[in-house]
């Protein structure tokens, strides 16, 4: 939720990787974080499979196991890497395989995958560190696929948040206005992703000394699609995001209380517009 009026599943920030306890917030609910949070599109999935040498997958910041459970379904066998025990816990259960750990300090010990996938968690790790550890467990060809969802409500929803976000939490870094809408500032993120990618690529070196590429030139995918909400349905997900998951119960109140009533003037329920974004790069044989 990093750019009001609007509401975002995710910070933004550079920095955001170093922001442990916001990122240690997710696991707080997990069961209603799984069942609210959207998935992803069934085409970003195919591509990202049908772009791979084979379909060993590994998921990075995996959570409750929302996309690992996609790639499974697509015919992947997937290890998921999760840094919070309770977020683990919930995909084990649902049949994910997790080591918990961050992907920083994970140990491979000697294996590897045919695609390394982030599905809104890549900000929560370093990102340079991330693309070198990702071009050491890729076989040559693999593929590092990074994605997220942006998204717009309707414009009485978003104002209604903003405006109570703003009266129940004054000083949060959420309410800083913001000149560029959230798909401009998403796509100068996954612009940025790319270019840290470029950048490890030539400081690693992994197995061949520096100045050797370990990613062919990154690419940028789009997907933009619709999902309907009714009030319950959004008032479900909204306390799982970012901006919600650390306030007091009575200020969470509050805000879903505004929301609802926004809701409830549209009629009970909105269309959402998504967009995902993802940045994507094949792992060269040359390393």
């Amino acid at each position: 939720m990093p750019t009001l009026p609007r509401e975002q599943p995710d910070p933004p920030p550079t920095e955001s990787h170093r922001a442990r306890r916001m990122a240690e917030s997710f696991g707080v609910d997990a069961q209603r974080y799984d069942q609210s949070r959207p998935g992803y599109p069934e085409a970003l999935v195919a591509r990202i499979v049908a772009g791979s040498p084979g379909t060993d997958v590994l998921d990075v910041g995996c959570g409750t196991g929302i996309a690992a459970r996609q790639f499974q379904a697509a015919g992947c066998t997937v290890l998921g890497v999760e840094p919070d025990v309770r977020m683990a816990e919930f995909a084990r259960a649902r049949g994910l395989q997790v080591e918990v750990s961050s992907f920083e300090a994970w140990e491979s010990g000697g294996r590897r995958y045919d695609a390394v996938v982030a599905a809104q968690s890549w900000h929560w790790v370093d990102p340079v560190a991330g693309a070198v550890k990702a071009a050491e467990v890729l076989r040559p060809g693999g593929r590092l696929a990074i994605f997220g969802h942006v998204y717009e409500p309707a414009p009485e929803v978003a104002e209604a948040f903003a405006a109570v976000y703003r009266r129940v939490v004054p000083d949060s870094p959420f309410n800083r206005p913001q000149t560029r809408s959230p798909l401009d500032l998403y796509q100068a993120m996954y612009a940025n992703v790319a270019d840290r990618i470029r950048e490890a690529g030539i400081e690693a070196g992994v197995g061949a000394g520096a100045g050797t590429r370990c990613f062919d030139e990154p690419e940028q995918w789009r997907f933009d699609w619709e999902k309907s909400y009714t009030r319950d349905a959004w008032l479900e997900l909204l306390p799982t995001t970012g901006g919600l998951t650390q306030l007091r119960p009575e200020q969470v109140t509050e805000v879903l209380d505004a929301v609802g009533a926004a809701i409830d003037s549209l009629g009970g329920a909105f269309t959402m517009t998504y967009t995902t974004l993802a940045t994507t790069a094949v792992r060269t044989d040359a390393i």
